[in-house]
């Protein structure tokens, strides 16, 4: 009887040791649990921490380039004088300022954030393509806008030198017509004045000089050209004054008398000229000159000295 009761006993008490170890270990592995949930949570929130990091910085490097590209396309309108290429790179630059905007604007808590993000980068590239596409095609004008200004450039240079040649040539060929004027120009030689009396001889005394006669000879010049000649001839008294003045003609811009005219036909050849000077004032003393013109030019001259 004593064996059964301790028997019983000692199962009773083996099954309370069984029941205490139970409940130690169901314990324990809670604790484990509790710890090993702990430890995850906290791991995901670091991660997802460092993820928000990432997404902020990779927004903000996409705001500075949305920045630069604006910009780019704003110092690529300064060189550029095209109006219709002008306006497009204006509008190019505007848009990438909008979407600047809108990836500024746009809230981390928003529900369509990473399909936003997406669809902004992706426009990014796209500005980043055109950009590219304008930056190689005014690259490519300024480069046919540097030939051309060559062009130009050695056009006008070109220009210059067929102007200085021309200057040249004229000066050349003015001084040649000058000089060819100068060869045709007539010439007189031998300029004679004689004071006649009323029977045409010479006048001995002042008082009987009726007119006066001057001869001379217009040179032989193959150069002048041929044709109708008139010859002024200006018969000027001792005080400087012309005697008795028939009449007037232009010369060095300005109209003088003449004493004489006579039209002759100058073949080229030498000719003998005589022209009279009738005299109806007094004639006193000292030096009388006779003065030549033909074509406004004075071709020659000489004098008398008549005494009392």
């Amino acid at each position: 009887m004593r064996k059964v009761i301790y028997t019983i006993w000692m199962m009773g008490a083996l099954t309370l040791c069984v029941g205490i170890m139970g409940a130690c270990g169901e314990d324990k592995a809670a604790q484990t649990a509790d710890s090993t949930a702990t430890g995850l949570s906290s791991e995901a929130e670091q991660e997802l921490m460092e993820l928000r990091q990432l997404a902020e910085m990779d927004r903000r490097e996409m705001e500075n380039q949305y920045a630069e590209f604006a910009a780019q396309f704003g110092e690529m309108k300064k060189t550029i004088r095209d109006d219709k290429l002008l306006a497009q790179i204006d509008a190019e630059q505007k848009k990438a300022e909008q979407l600047m905007n809108e990836l500024k604007s746009l809230k981390s808590d928003n529900s369509n954030y990473a399909a936003e993000i997406k669809r902004l980068k992706s426009e990014l590239q796209t500005v980043r393509e055109v950009l590219r596409s304008y930056i190689r095609q005014v690259d490519s004008l300024q480069q046919i806008n540097k030939s051309l200004v060559g062009e130009r450039d050695a056009a006008l240079k070109e220009v210059e030198r067929t102007k200085q040649e021309n200057t040249t040539i004229s000066e050349k060929n003015a001084s040649l017509t000058e000089k060819v004027a100068i060869a045709a120009q007539l010439n007189a030689t031998g300029v004679r004045i004689s004071a006649l009396n009323d029977r045409g001889k010479a006048a001995k005394k002042s008082k009987k000089i009726e007119k006066f006669q001057v001869t001379f000879s217009i040179t032989r010049n193959v150069t002048a050209e041929a044709g109708n000649r008139t010859i002024y001839m200006r018969l000027m008294k001792p005080g400087g004054s012309i005697l008795a003045p028939s009449g007037s003609f232009a010369y060095e811009n300005k109209t003088i008398e003449y004493s004489a005219a006579k039209t002759i036909e100058y073949t080229g050849q030498e000719q003998l000229i005589t022209m009279f000077v009738p005299v109806d004032e007094f004639v006193g003393p000292g030096n009388y000159s006779a003065h030549i013109f033909v074509d406004g030019q004075m071709i020659g001259s000489g004098s008398l000295n008549i005494e009392k």
